[in-house]
């Protein structure tokens, strides 16, 4: 009965969002049979929601124009994942969104039952989210919320960019077709007017925009993250392999999210890989790993960690070297 009262509330939001649907497209949205829908729709008539079919060949099902189901039904389950999820939503994003999340939270909370504000209250208490890199700091807001706009809106922007270890900015015309969020990092995934191709660019890169006055149109079918690999920068990403000998595979397995890919060997060791979006940042996460690691590949990666860690030696070697013997002192 559960899945039939779920199903019965999202053939409603369907019909809602998509006036004069089909039963075959319903059928197929919620997994169930033609019959199935037409037996959905007769209980609805039956609970006085107002449904009507189109008769013909471009016919369907559709509500009575000005009908809205109530703004809330939900279930423990849900309530608890909207808490979560507008929790999150400051940390991720930064002031942009926070006064439209604590106000969609206050609204939720003044219209639920008691019991569910009770399994809020609880996941409150008892779910947190620790770790989670905030927003960076040096993106700048207005901009960003330009950004957001022109993203929305369809809206062609002229950019100032710096691009990674380049000292002076260009300008650069981008159609910003989405923004994604990542390790603390906000994106602009765009088509660059410039290189000719889509990229992504570091919001916090973006030294300054104006609107074009242009609008443009987002490819159909396009999904962001077939265009973000983290390159953001000119360079192709580097393909990183790692391997961890059988004393140390479990750093690796304690690490899961640091790795494209995890594969146990025959002999007990763990070889990782992972794509980086160039040299210098693939070389700070292996030497969080070494010498517990060996790293297998790029042959540049390899030349690039080992003059670091020549330098630290050197530069500690020194330190030490320097020091005074406080203990040789002290008598």
């Amino acid at each position: 009965m559960a899945n039939t009262a779920t199903r019965l509330i999202n053939l409603i939001m369907l019909l809602q969002r998509e006036p004069n649907t089909p039963a075959s497209r319903l059928a197929s949205s919620l997994g169930v049979s033609v019959r199935t829908i037409q037996r959905y729709i007769t209980m609805l008539e039956d609970m006085g929601v107002p449904v009507y079919a189109e008769r013909g060949t471009q016919g369907g099902y559709s509500l009575v124009r000005g009908y809205r189901m109530p703004p809330l039904m939900l279930s423990a389950e849900e309530a608890v994942a909207v808490y979560l999820g507008t929790s999150m939503v400051e940390r991720l994003w930064g002031k942009l969104f926070r006064p439209a999340a604590e106000s969609a939270m206050t609204k939720i909370e003044s219209v639920l039952p008691d019991d569910q504000l009770r399994d809020i209250n609880w996941a409150r208490a008892s779910l947190l989210t620790r770790g989670l890199p905030r927003m960076n700091p040096g993106v700048d807001e207005e901009w960003f919320q330009a950004l957001c706009s022109a993203t929305q809106r369809c809206q062609q922007l002229e950019i100032v960019y710096r691009s990674r270890g380049s000292a002076h900015p260009l300008r650069r015309c981008i159609d910003p077709y989405a923004l994604i969020y990542s390790w603390g990092q906000q994106y602009c995934i765009a088509f660059c007017h410039r290189r000719g191709e889509i990229r992504s660019f570091r919001v916090d890169r973006i030294e300054g925009l104006r609107a074009t006055g242009m609008s443009f149109s987002r490819p159909e079918n396009f999904n962001p993250d077939d265009y973000f690999s983290l390159a953001t920068s000119d360079a192709p990403p580097v393909d990183v392999t790692l391997q961890f000998p059988a004393e140390h595979a479990l750093m690796a397995r304690d690490h899961p999210c640091c790795w494209d890919s995890l594969s146990q060997n025959d002999d007990g060791s763990v070889t990782v890989r992972f794509t980086s979006s160039d040299l210098e940042m693939a070389a700070c996460r292996v030497m969080s790993f070494l010498p517990q690691a060996r790293l297998l590949s790029p042959p540049p990666l390899i030349e690039l960690v080992r003059k670091k860690a020549a330098a630290i030696a050197c530069e500690y070697t020194t330190v030490i070297a320097k020091e005074p013997d406080y203990a040789s002192a002290h008598h």
